[in-house]
C-alpha cells in the first residue's frame, strides 16, 4: 500500500514536470505525443524508485550489524566488569593480608624507618640553609627525595641509602670545624657572575675579595651582600682570605645568618643623618658653624695666652699682645696721678676684653638654640607620625617610622651640637676671662707702684 502511494506521488511530481515543461515549450504537439512523454516519464521515475529502495534495504542491514555487534560488545564488557570487580576484592583482601604480614615481619624496623624519615626531613632544611651546600652541593636533593619515597609509598630504604644519611650528617658535622677554600660562581652586587675563590668558615659564613657572601639554598647560588657590614668586618675577611693557616680574628654568626641580615640592615651615619630630614642638615648646619668659631677662639686665645705669658716674663714691654698694650699705658703717662693712672689703665683693658670675648656669644647662643631645633624636629616628626596614623591607622608600625625617626634623629643631632658647643664655650670663656685677670692684676700692680712712689 505504500510502495503504490509513493509511486502514485512520485507518478504526479514527474506529470508534473513534464506537464510544466510542456507549457514551457512546443515540443508536445498532439495527445499521442503527451501519452509517450507520460509513460516515458513513469518509467525513469519508476526505475528512481527501485535505486532508491534498494540503497535503503542495503543501509538498514548494514545498520542492523552493527547494532548487533554493538550488543555483542557491550555483553563482554559487562562480563570483563564483572570479573574485573571480582578480582579487585580479592586483590584487596591479599593486600590487606601482606600488609598484616608485612607489618608484622616488620617489627621494630618499621619505627626505624619512621625515625630515618623524620632525621632525613630534618637534616634537607638543614642542608638547604647550610653554607657547606655551597661547597658540597646536592646533598639536601637526596635527603628530600628519600623522605619522599617513604612518605609517599610503602618503599623501605636501601642499606646504601641508610648509610648515605649516616654519612652526610657525620660530613657535616666534621665540615663545620673546618676553613676550606674553593671555586665558585659568584653574583656580585652588580648582577654580573664571576668565578672566585671563597673561604668557608664553618657552616657560620662566606667570603671572597673581603665581603661577606649569601648563600641561597633553593637556587644554590653564592651571591655578594647588597649590604657589607662595618669595615672592620670587611677587613677581617680580607685578612682571612690572605692567610695561609694562621691565626686571624674573625666575627661568625653562629645564627646562620640572621644576626648578621640584621646587622647590614642597621643604618650607617649618613643615613641616620638623612633621617633627620630638612630640620637635621639645618643643626648640623648651624652646629659646623659653632665648631669653627670654637677652633677659632680657641686657636687665638691660646697664641694670646701664650704671648700673655712671655709678656710676664719679659722686661721689655710688647704692643703685640693685651699685656703689652695695657703695661705700655704707664710709659704712655709717666706724670699722671694715681687716680688718673688708673683710669687709663681701665680704658685699656676695657679695650682688649671685646677682642678677647669676640664670637663667644655666638657658641653661647648655638649651644641654646639647637636642642630648642632638635625639639622643632621631634614636634614636626611626631605631626607626620599622627598624620600616618590619621589615614592608615596602627597597623603597619612601617608607615609611623618615618615621622618617628625624624622625631628621634632631630633630638639627638639637637644633643649632639649643644654638648659639645656648651663646653667649649664654658672653656673658651673661663680662658678669655684667665686673661682679663691678669690684665687686672698687671694694672693693680702698676697703680701700686705709682702710688708709693708719689
Amino acid at each position: 500500500m505504500l510502495k503504490s502511494f509513493k509511486t502514485i506521488v512520485f507518478g504526479l511530481a514527474a506529470a508534473s514536470i513534464s506537464l510544466g515543461a510542456m507549457a514551457q515549450s512546443d515540443r508536445a504537439l498532439d495527445l499521442d505525443a503527451l501519452l509517450k512523454q507520460l509513460e516515458e516519464g513513469k518509467f525513469a521515475q519508476t526505475q528512481q524508485n527501485k535505486q532508491r529502495e534498494q540503497e535503503f534495504m542495503a543501509q538498514r542491514a548494514e545498520q542492523d550489524r552493527i547494532l548487533r555487534e554493538t550488543e555483542q560488545l557491550r555483553a563482554r564488557t559487562l562480563q570483563t566488569s564483572e570479573q574485573l570487580e571480582t578480582q579487585f576484592e580479592q586483590n584487596e583482601f591479599k593486600l590487606a593480608d601482606l600488609n598484616e604480614a608485612l607489618t608484622a615481619r616488620l617489627g621494630s624496623l618499621k619505627e626505624l624507618f619512621g625515625v630515618l624519615q623524620q632525621v632525613a626531613g630534618d637534616t634537607k632544611n638543614k642542608f638547604y640553609n647550610s653554607t657547606i651546600s655551597a661547597e658540597i652541593p646536592g646533598r639536601a636533593e637526596f635527603l628530600d627525595q628519600l623522605a619522599q619515597d617513604m612518605g609517599s609509598s610503602s618503599k623501605l630504604a636501601s642499606i646504601d641509602e641508610i648509610e648515605r644519611v649516616w654519612f652526610e650528617i657525620q660530613r657535616e658535622m666534621t665540615q663545620s670545624g673546618k676553613v676550606t677554600k674553593f671555586n665558585t660562581d659568584v653574583v656580585e652586587a652588580g648582577g654580573a657572575k664571576v668565578n672566585k675563590e671563597v673561604v668557608r668558615v664553618g657552616p657560620f659564613a662566606l667570603v671572597a675579595d673581603g665581603k661577606y657572601l649569601d648563600f641561597n639554598g633553593v637556587t644554590g647560588t653564592v651571591s655578594e651582600l647588597i649590604r657589607q657590614p662595618a669595615d672592620r668586618y670587611g677587613d677581617s675577611a680580607a685578612e682571612l682570605q690572605a692567610s695561609n693557616g694562621e691565626l686571624v680574628k674573625f666575627g661568625i654568626d653562629p645564627t646562620g645568618g640572621s644576626i648578621l641580615g640584621l646587622l647590614v640592615q642597621a643604618p650607617n651615619l649618613k643615613e641616620r643623618v638623612e633621617q633627620g630630614g630638612v630640620v637635621g642638615y639645618i643643626i648640623l648646619i648651624v652646629g659646623a658653624f659653632g665648631l669653627l668659631l670654637s677652633i677659632e677662639r680657641l686657636f687665638t686665645l691660646t697664641i694670646i695666652r701664650t704671648k700673655v705669658n712671655s709678656q710676664l716674663k719679659s722686661k721689655e714691654i710688647k704692643t703685640t699682645n693685651p699685656l703689652g698694650r695695657v703695661l705700655k699705658v704707664r710709659e704712655e703717662h709717666p706724670n699722671a696721678d694715681t687716680e688718673a693712672l688708673e683710669l687709663h689703665l681701665t680704658e685699656a683693658i676695657l679695650a682688649e676684653v671685646p677682642k678677647l670675648g669676640r664670637n663667644l656669644s655666638i657658641i653661647k647662643i648655638i649651644s641654646v638654640v639647637a636642642p630648642l631645633m632638635g625639639l622643632l624636629g621631634t614636634v614636626t616628626g611626631m605631626i607626620n607620625t599622627f598624620q600616618a596614623i590619621t589615614l592608615f591607622g596602627t597597623g603597619d608600625p612601617k608607615l609611623m617610622a618615618g615621622g618617628i625617626s625624624t622625631a628621634l634623629v632631630t633630638t639627638v643631632l639637637g644633643l649632639v651640637v649643644a654638648i659639645p658647643t656648651t663646653l667649649l664655650y664654658a672653656m673658651l670663656n673661663t680662658r678669655s676671662k684667665n686673661i682679663v685677670y691678669i690684665l687686672q692684676e698687671q694694672a693693680a700692680g702698676v697703680i701700686a707702684e705709682r702710688a708709693e712712689r708719689s
